[in-house]
C-alpha cells in the first residue's frame, strides 16, 4: 500500500514532470493555479524646496482570493510604506517583516536613488505580499478542547489588501 503524504502537492502541472510526459500547449500557457505580479514603477517627484517627495506606482495583478481586486494600481510615497512596515509588524508577530530600503539624506531626488529606492520597494512589497501567512486571514485556535479558555491567534494581515489595493489608503486610519 502506497501512502501518501498530506503535505505532497499535486497539479497537472507536477504529474507531467514526474511521469516525464511533456506538458501540454495549454499546461505550457494556461494562467498558473494562482499568481502574483507586484511591480513598482513610474515614480515621481512632487513638490518644491523641503516639500518635495516622490511617489511611486503600485501595480499588482493576482488571482489569489485574499485580494479583493484582481487587478490594481495605486500610488505610494515611501512614507507610507514606512507606516506599513510599523503595521504589518504589529499586526503579525509570527511574521518577520523585512526592512525598507535605507533613508537616503543626501540627492534624494537623483535618478539613481530614485531606482534603487523604487527595486528595493518592489522587493519589499514582492516578499510581503507573497507570504502566505499575511496573505490569508484566517483565525486559528491553539487545540479545538480550549478554544473557549485559550486565546485564538490571528493570521493573515488586515492592511495588505489595503496597502496594496486601496487607491484611498490612509495611514491614520490604521495607526
Amino acid at each position: 500500500m502506497t501512502t501518501v503524504s498530506p503535505f505532497a502537492r499535486s497539479s497537472v502541472f507536477e504529474d507531467a514532470r514526474i511521469t516525464g510526459r511533456e506538458q501540454t500547449i495549454e499546461e505550457m500557457y494556461s494562467v498558473p493555479e494562482s499568481f502574483l505580479e507586484i511591480e513598482v514603477r513610474n515614480p515621481q517627484t512632487h513638490g518644491f524646496g523641503r516639500k518635495m517627495y516622490t511617489d511611486y506606482e503600485i501595480v499588482c495583478k493576482t488571482n489569489i482570493p485574499a485580494f479583493k481586486l484582481r487587478h490594481s494600481v495605486v500610488r505610494r510615497r515611501y512614507s507610507d510604506f514606512e507606516a506599513f512596515r510599523d503595521i504589518l509588524e504589529r499586526e503579525s508577530t509570527r511574521v518577520n517583516i523585512p526592512p525598507l530600503p535605507g533613508k537616503v539624506f543626501t540627492n534624494r531626488f537623483s535618478d539613481e536613488v530614485i531606482e534603487s529606492r523604487r527595486e528595493g520597494l518592489e522587493r519589499f512589497l514582492s516578499i510581503v505580499a507573497g507570504h502566505p501567512l499575511l496573505q490569508v486571514p484566517l483565525i486559528i485556535s491553539i487545540l479545538p478542547y480550549c478554544m473557549l479558555t485559550q486565546p485564538s491567534y490571528q493570521t493573515g494581515s488586515k492592511v495588505l489588501c489595503a496597502f496594496l489595493q486601496d487607491p484611498a489608503w490612509d495611514k491614520s486610519q490604521w495607526l
